[in-house]
């Protein structure tokens, strides 16, 4: 594909079969495509490329092949041939005699074997009945030379365009060759996301290490990973101490520390110790993998402003052919033109337009600001979610494992007058271990570390949003909101109240024990509000927007929360079920809402929202519902995927209105004879590159707190 009509064509063209939603890329040059199986093959969309004059192949069997590399000889050739025949027409004293039979002799290799790849593409698609950038370029270059050979020829007495020929071809190879390496540089980020995974792993065999390659692996595996060595594959550390320096995907310059039980992830780079691993994910489950699918998905669609776009280009060519027919009749009819004169403006207007810059203005866009992004650890699922980043006016914060560590503690430990705390703890402990909950988790380590081994519950049930129920050791025992206490008609004594509001004004999260009916404890707990969030809060109200803290915490710590990072607005003791309806009352109300969380219970208000934004550290049906993911754990990530959206997004509107303004003004200066066809060729040539190089300065893009 040479331009964005060609693209348009062939998108068409797949989606006319049965059962098939296509979108094909230009800047990419992928099509990605959704396809029932039962109504047509893989053959068949292959088929159906080749039949409008272009070929198609899987992924699978890609060409590294340098894209740039067609156009590097050919592009030498014409260079070092067009000299001369510049020369001799732009300045007369370099005449020799004969020149203008010298300039033919040079200015043929230029146009047939140089800009042969221009005249192919226009005879493919000729014979399937239509017309692309090449045949612009075939068509400007094949009538100045046939002209200047006919005036030659003839002895007419007229001017040769020789120089307008090899000029035109030299000038949009030159182009083309430029463009093709700005594109290669443009999808780089991606293409060392591919190569960040490890080749072969040393898998231990007992006591044997083994060199196995990376797609033997399966989970449950245990591999080697030495110093200065990338992990195989996502796993758990089981034996040794080290740092990995994850920066290829979170963005984070600083190793992080790993020991035994810590999870790690392929492709990333073992700096330190020596590393036993346990696999836990291969293949395409690797977070890696999925980051890369999720960037490529990214990449392969299109954003709503691209639309006007792709109308255009479908009309660009047949258009412009158009325009320089009527230029040139209008010029020896109306205009009483010579006809050289007249030929002379229609092949500049065929040559100065262009459609490419209008198909690149999208793709390449996408392609640099969600490389980058990738970068960065900021995954954006598709380009119409840079669409609700410009618009959103209101960003709603998960408290747990959002604004805080994630990494609950248990702070405090108030038994009830006459009840043991050992008891209390260790009776409460074993119920919530069943429990997924972070508080529940954090309960449950304590006992843990206490006591070691805890007994298992006969019985137990999960209140989502109050707490557990449980029976241990035949006793039954109840742990959570007092609400859930109530509800079992158990009450909790004025002493024990004040103990909780207390805790829970220092930022504590405080649940009531109660074990045979009886109320015996509190238990407070604390999760630290990471060193980055207030920051973070500071960044999101400098792009003007809203932060508002949703939590299923109490009132009393959700608001101490609130006042230690300077948000103003706090909705808490909000249920699981009842984060998406908050967020469509805010939706109500007229906001935009952009939703942040990194759990199970925020998925559905992820969803709700009208830009979901997962912390990567959270789980893979919150990940899977958001419409950005932040592979690091840092709320200044929210910030920056804000930014970087709507830097791209601009990005894309000034590409399009350059390369709409560029031909609403180029072409007309052309019918009007004021740019003759050299001077178009540079600037068409020259028009694409600009675009590209647009695309290119969201490469520069810098995270909070890092300079350029």
């Amino acid at each position: 594909m040479t331009c964005a009509s060609c693209a348009t064509r062939v998108e068409r063209r797949l989606n006319r079969l049965d059962g098939v939603a296509a979108t094909v890329n230009f800047a990419t040059e992928q099509a990605a495509v959704a396809f029932d199986p039962q109504q047509v093959a893989l053959e068949d969309l292959i088929q159906a490329v080749e039949a409008v004059g272009y070929g198609a192949r899987l992924p699978e069997a890609r060409s590294e092949e340098d894209p740039a590399r067609p156009y590097r000889h050919r592009l030498v050739v014409a260079a070092v041939l067009s000299v001369p025949v510049a020369l001799f027409a732009w300045f007369p004293a370099t005449r020799p005699p004969g020149w203008a039979w010298l300039s033919l002799l040079l200015a043929t290799p230029v146009v047939f074997f140089a800009g042969w790849p221009f005249h192919r593409a226009t005879l493919a698609n000729a014979r399937h009945g239509v017309a692309t950038m090449d045949t612009l370029v075939s068509l400007g270059t094949l009538a100045a030379w046939t002209w200047s050979t006919v005036v030659l020829a003839t002895g007419i007495s007229a001017m040769v365009d020789f120089d307008a020929a090899v000029a035109i071809t030299t000038l949009v190879l030159l182009g083309r060759f430029l463009e093709a390496r700005a594109k290669r540089r443009a999808g780089e980020a991606v293409q060392a996301l591919l190569a960040l995974g490890a080749k072969e792993a040393r898998v231990l065999r007992g006591d044997i290490e083994v060199l196995v390659p990376i797609e033997a692996l399966v989970v449950g595996d245990r591999f080697v990973v030495r110093p200065g060595e990338k992990i195989a594959t996502d796993g758990v550390v089981v034996l040794g101490a080290s740092a990995v320096d994850q920066s290829m995907l979170t963005g984070e310059p600083v190793p992080r520390e790993v020991g035994p039980g810590d999870p790690v992830t392929g492709g990333t780079l073992n700096t330190s110790g020596r590393l036993v691993v346990e696999a836990t994910r291969v293949g395409a489950e690797t977070a890696l993998a999925q980051i890369t699918r999720l960037v490529a998905e990214a990449q392969a669609g299109k954003a709503p402003v691209q639309r006007l776009a792709d109308r255009v280009s479908a009309v660009f060519v047949p258009a412009v052919l158009a325009v320089a027919l009527l230029s040139l009749v209008g010029w020896l009819v109306l205009g009483g033109a010579a006809p050289a004169a007249a030929f002379t403006t229609a092949v500049a207007v065929v040559v100065v337009a262009c459609p490419c810059a209008l198909g690149l203005a999208t793709p390449t866009a996408l392609l640099v600001g969600t490389g980058r992004g990738a970068q960065l650890g900021i995954l954006v699922k598709g380009p119409e979610v840079l669409e609700r980043t410009r618009q959103v006016t209101t960003v709603v914060l998960d408290k747990t494992g959002t604004l805080t560590e994630g990494a609950m503690t248990v702070s405090a430990v108030v038994p009830a007058a006459g009840s043991a705390e050992d008891d209390l703890v260790r009776l409460a402990a074993a119920a919530e271990a069943a429990s997924e909950h972070p508080v529940a988790q954090a309960i449950a380590a304590h006992g843990q570390a206490r006591f070691g081994a805890l007994p298992s519950p006969e019985s137990f049930s999960n209140r989502p949003g109050l707490g557990v129920e449980a029976v241990v050791e035949g006793r039954a025992v109840v742990v959570g909101r007092p609400s859930l206490l109530a509800d079992w008609g158990i009450p909790l004594p004025d002493g024990l109240m004040a103990q909780a509001h207390r805790l829970e004004a220092g930022g504590a999260t405080v649940v009531a024990v109660a074990i045979d009916g009886t109320t015996r404890g509190l238990l407070a707990v604390r999760d630290e509000v990471r060193p980055t969030s207030r920051r973070a809060v500071d960044q999101l109200r400098a792009l003007g927007l809203t932060p508002v803290l949703l939590t299923g915490d109490n009132e009393t710590t959700a608001e101490a929360v609130a006042a230690e990072l300077g948000i103003e607005r706090v909705v808490a003791g909000v249920l699981p079920v009842e984060k998406a309806a908050e967020v469509a009352r805010l939706q109500k109300a007229g906001e935009v809402v952009a939703m942040v969380g990194d759990g199970v219970n925020d998925a559905p208000a992820l969803a709700q929202a009208d830009l979901g934004i997962a912390m990567g550290s959270g789980t893979d049906v919150a990940i899977e519902t958001a419409d950005v993911t932040l592979v690091r754990s840092d709320l200044r990530a929210v910030a920056d995927a804000i930014r970087l959206s709507r830097r791209t997004l601009a990005t894309i509107k000034g590409n399009l209105a350059w390369a709409f303004g560029y031909n609403l003004v180029a072409i007309p200066l052309a019918v009007a004879g004021i740019v003759n066809p050299v001077v178009a060729a540079a600037a068409m040539a020259s028009s694409s590159v600009l675009v590209v190089t647009n695309s290119l300065r969201l490469r520069r893009f810098r995270p909070s707190g890092e300079t350029a």
